[in-house]
């Protein structure tokens, strides 16, 4: 194919993803210096259309950022008054008291939000400051320099044919280039994958680990609404078939925010992450608190959950990663918005330095002393063995184990455990099929629990139909060949959109993949226990478009 001609536009600093990483990034260049040339760079339709969080945000990051916040109309409205923690077993709970904990899990002084709603708030502070914003623009491919360097981002492609190559109607994009870019993608990000591949980012560090988080928004009975009220919970119906656990948030207008996690190293191929979420909200604490409600939103996202030792180097020649690009969600507390905000702020500065002293393309390594020895590192560190002891010894003895770990990390600043290892990746955790029993799961009802097609049209998802499909397989065959005999096909059950499904025809199953469904959570990327799929940017705009996550 003939070299693709593109026009090229040249800023000081790239940002790809509006998320709070990339969004604090720009706010904080921009105060340093109102003259810097700064893009971002957004595949949603919009700020914060593929923005889903839990979230209860520690305000630390916007306090260090925007200590004005408040004043600037942040959308930070409830503040957290209750916080409960209960051991589910099926037809009952326990409360686990609050006073044995250690400081970090305090989520008084926290705040409940959108974090869509935030990432647009933090976007019109942007602009203000004179940031370039450009939603809809999915950044396909990295540029690189003649030293190997990433020099910038190919940007806005539309109209591809459906082979993937270029055709009479193909807009080619253009290029835009940075003295230094940042990707802040989020988890799993497509060009942060080949970064950390391609500079061997993860040379010395643990694997990454994951855990798939589903959420619904439902609007409940305003006599069982406690605004303020945040609840997590373990147990059932996870049990020992893996780790999670849920979170209930109650905002303002009557809403709850109704999530469930699964960790992705479950062994057992036939768990099915959705409907466990279903399951659960069957319960009947949970079921008491919905009957009556409405649900007006459903998503899913992949959530980083390595910790600290599964962050990898965090800069490469003209670039770093921020936020969940890297990984910084601090497991036991279900937080990391804080994290990615003071990760943009860093490498914000990092940069400012860099580029005053007439540096370019080079690599940021202030930003990475900044991360690992400032608050960023003291936070993941003191947790930093809670998510592999889980893996490795089971629930109740993390909870016994982990708390004291964080306990003498929080008062010694040592733990007794040094800081244990992750072992295998996810995908290399899926046992094959015959090893386990299928799981039996009740139907969904359609009042309290519902199939994944109509829960995703809660996602207002949607993809331009004639595009080439963004999920590639690097062998078509392996589903049916491979993953089917072995595994009993686990695409079918561990996308939480239904993407994936094996049809029987008159010549024997055959693997589809329904692209238009895709919510972007990356979870076949990480699962696949071929490792087979290999998540990529539709084009821009394209994807889910969440309201209020």
């Amino acid at each position: 194919m003939a070299e693709i001609e593109r026009e090229a536009m040249e800023y000081d600093v790239v940002i790809v993803g509006a998320g709070p990483a990339g969004l604090s990034a720009a706010i904080r260049l921009k105060q340093l210096d109102a003259d810097l040339d700064v893009v971002v760079l957004e595949k949603g339709s919009e700020v914060g259309a593929h923005i889903l969080s839990g979230a209860v945000l520690d305000p630390c990051g916007l306090d260090a950022l925007i200590p004005d916040w408040k004043e600037k109309g942040a959308p930070l409205n409830t503040e957290v008054n209750e916080d409960n923690f209960y051991f589910l077993g099926e037809a009952g709970q326990v409360r686990i008291p609050n006073a044995p904990m250690p400081p970090l899990m305090n989520n008084h002084g926290n705040y409940i939000v959108s974090m869509g709603n935030v990432c647009r708030w933090m976007a019109e502070q942007a602009e203000e400051l004179g940031v370039e914003i450009f939603p809809g623009m999915s950044c396909s491919e990295l540029v690189y320099g003649d030293n190997g360097e990433v020099k910038g981002v190919v940007a806005g492609v539309f109209g591809l044919e459906e082979d993937g190559s270029y055709g009479p109607n193909t807009e080619p994009g253009m290029e835009l280039h940075g003295k230094y870019v940042f990707l802040s993608e989020g988890v799993r990000g497509s060009l942060s994958k080949e970064v950390i591949a391609k500079y061997d980012l993860q040379a010395g560090k643990e694997v990454q680990k994951y855990g798939v988080g589903m959420k619904e928004i439902w609007e409940i009975d305003p006599a069982k609404h406690k605004e303020g009220t945040v609840t997590h919970t373990m147990g059932w119906p996870l049990n020992s078939n893996a780790g999670g656990g849920s979170f209930i948030y109650h905002l303002e207008n009557n809403q709850v925010y109704v999530g469930f996690v699964v960790h992705l190293n479950y062994k057992n191929p036939h768990l099915y992450p959705y409907m466990e979420f279903q399951r659960f909200k069957h319960h009947p604490m949970v079921a008491e608190l919905l009957k009556g409600g409405k649900r007006v939103a459903y998503g899913a996202r992949a959530i980083t959950e390595g910790g600290y030792q599964s962050m990898p180097k965090l800069t490469f020649p003209g670039g770093a990663l921020l936020g969940c690009s890297a990984g910084m969600v601090n497991v036991p507390r279900i937080k990391g918005n804080h994290n990615a905000m003071l990760s943009g702020k860093a490498a914000a500065e990092a940069a400012f330095d860099a580029i005053k002293a007439g540096r370019a393309a080079d690599e940021l390594t202030e930003y990475e002393t900044s991360v690992r020895e400032g608050a960023i590192g003291k936070d993941l560190k003191m947790v930093r063995n809670v998510k592999p002891m889980w893996s490795k010894w089971g629930l109740t003895a993390s909870l016994a184990l982990g708390g004291l770990d964080m306990w003498t990390n929080n008062l010694f600043g040592f733990s007794f455990f040094g800081t244990l290892g992750h072992g295998k990746n996810d995908a290399e955790s899926t046992e094959p099929a015959d090893k386990h029993k299928p799981i039996d799961y009740p139907k969904p009802d359609g009042v309290l629990s519902f199939d994944r097609l109509t829960n995703v049209s809660f996602a207002a998802t949607n993809h331009e139909e004639s595009q080439p499909c963004h999920l590639r397989l690097a062998d078509p065959e392996t589903p049916i060949k491979v993953n089917l005999p072995k595994f009993a096909e686990p695409a079918q059950r561990y996308c939480p959109a239904g993407v994936y499904e094996v049809v029987e025809d008159e010549d024997g199953p055959r693997f589809v993949v329904n692209f238009q469904n895709c919510v972007h959570c990356k979870t076949c990327d990480i699962k696949d226990p071929s490792q087979n799929i290999t998540w990529t940017t539709p084009q821009g705009g394209d994807g889910p478009n969440y309201p209020n996550m």
